[in-house]
């Protein structure tokens, strides 16, 4: 089975930063969803198992970075220019299967889900 666990959530204000980290019990492809209250789970970034490659949505393109340290099995999600539309509970997911661009923001693509972690950027 495998876990995820993310931290790294909190308030902040318009404009501010914060990173998430997905820690896994692996090695796999991970994608960071978001979900609102009361909108449908939105795929945000992904990212391959070696790092070498990654989507964003064109909502976070140039404001958010995907990284991931292979060694702690750990992929983060730098968040900057954060807007209050950025408010959501961020999830990260695991599948085994390659990275494929135009796959990897679709929940369905995935197996293995977080608890997630509160995003909330206001003033």
């Amino acid at each position: 089975q495998v876990q995820l666990v993310e931290s790294g959530g909190g308030l902040v204000q318009p404009g501010g930063s914060l990173r998430l980290s997905c820690a896994a019990s692996g090695d796999y492809t991970i994608g960071w969803f978001r979900q609102a209250p009361g909108k449908e789970r939105e795929g945000v970034s992904c990212i391959s198992r070696s790092g070498g490659m990654t989507y964003y949505t064109d909502s976070v393109k140039g404001r958010f970075t995907i990284s991931r340290d292979s060694a702690k099995n750990t992929v983060y999600l730098q968040m900057n220019s954060l807007k209050p539309e950025d408010t959501a509970t961020y999830h990260c997911a695991a599948t085994s299967r390659p990275f494929i661009r135009a796959e990897c923001t679709k929940t369905a693509s995935y197996n293995f889900w977080g608890q997630g972690t509160q995003v909330t950027v206001s003033s």
